[in-house]
């Protein structure tokens, strides 16, 4: 695994198997060592605990919180310990103000009457290395799969509200029998290269002075490489080769897949589209180097190393890509 890498340290072995054997799972769910990883409102629930923060929780804080709506079974650990995911209702947690940083009109999410359970946002759970890397890529599992299960109440196929089941992994409709499955969207995200400069481009949304790896999502029907040279021309106006497979990243936001490549550039000219980029620029590798150690002379950085984009620059910067 790269370094730094977030959500891509799972250590769970999933039980897949074994998701339709009911009385399988009820025993797993009594076990004293099983645990859950709580999620309300899309944000993982942490448990204080001392000076560190615990996302596996025992499975009697379910029901000291109101209950969950949706359960599924994770996996178990290599100790073998269960671990589930949890669905809490809204109103488990609220909304409240916060002035303790100066901003009297922020507001924060709560769990009322619980000061030893914090509200974090799993993007800053990754990025600030607030839980364990394993920890982490079930957090963003778990996150995933409750965001799925909170958005696809309802059969697609006729509107019926569908029931859950093989442990959390599967809706089906009682009505016209289909059956509902996780989606993972997966997206291209791409280091075009020609010699010693590297494209990076730079979105709205960016913060100041980032510029990233471009990204795009596949399209029915299209290749990996195929996505990387369509992405790349349309957002840059660059023509590109040969692709080539780097790494993969699972990424829960909301619930992609980030296949991270490098494509070869048939020309440095730029015609950046204005609409998913508002800049992009060739860098040299002496830049690139300073992007990713935050010392490039504009101000100018990258991605920090829980994104893919910054060890897909990372590698070209020190070791380079060879097509052909």
């Amino acid at each position: 695994m790269l370094d730094g890498l977030g959500f891509a340290a799972d250590p769970l072995d999933r039980l897949s198997y074994r998701r339709d054997d009911a009385g399988e799972v009820a025993h797993l769910r009594a076990r004293n060592d099983a645990r859950a990883i709580l999620i309300a409102r899309d944000m993982p629930l942490l448990l204080k605990a001392g000076a560190e923060l615990e996302p596996l929780l025992p499975m009697s804080e379910i029901e000291r919180l109101g209950g969950a709506r949706v359960e599924a079974l994770m996996g178990v650990m290599p100790d073998g310990a269960p671990v589930f995911a949890e669905m809490l209702a809204d109103e488990a947690v609220e909304e409240q103000s916060d002035s303790s940083d100066g901003f009297l009109d922020r507001r924060v999410l709560v769990v009322p009457g619980r000061d030893d359970l914090k509200l974090i946002d799993l993007r800053s759970i990754a990025a600030g290395g607030l839980v364990p890397p394993g920890k982490a890529s079930m957090l963003g599992a778990a996150k995933a799969l409750m965001h799925w299960h909170a958005r696809r109440r309802f059969c697609s196929n006729c509107g019926a509200l569908t029931a859950v089941t093989a442990a959390g992994w599967r809706r089906e409709c009682p009505v016209c029998k289909m059956q509902h499955f996780p989606r993972t969207d997966p997206v291209v995200i791409m280091l075009a290269v020609d010699g010693d400069a590297c494209l990076l481009g730079r979105q709205p949304r960016f913060p100041k002075g980032m510029y990233s790896a471009l990204a795009g999502f596949l399209e029915p029907g299209e290749t990996i490489e195929a996505a990387v040279r369509r992405e790349i021309l349309e957002e840059a106006g660059v023509a590109c080769g040969e692709v080539r497979y780097f790494a993969s990243q699972p990424w829960p936001f909301p619930s992609s897949l980030m296949i991270g490549c490098f494509a070869e550039a048939r020309s440095r000219a730029l015609e950046v589209d204005g609409v998913e980029l508002e800049d992009a620029r060739w860098f040299s590798r002496e830049e690139a180097l300073a992007l990713l150690d935050r010392r490039h002379p504009e101000g100018l950085i990258a991605p920090i190393p829980m994104a893919i984009a910054h060890h897909l620059l990372k590698r070209w910067a020190t070791e380079g890509v060879r097509f052909g």
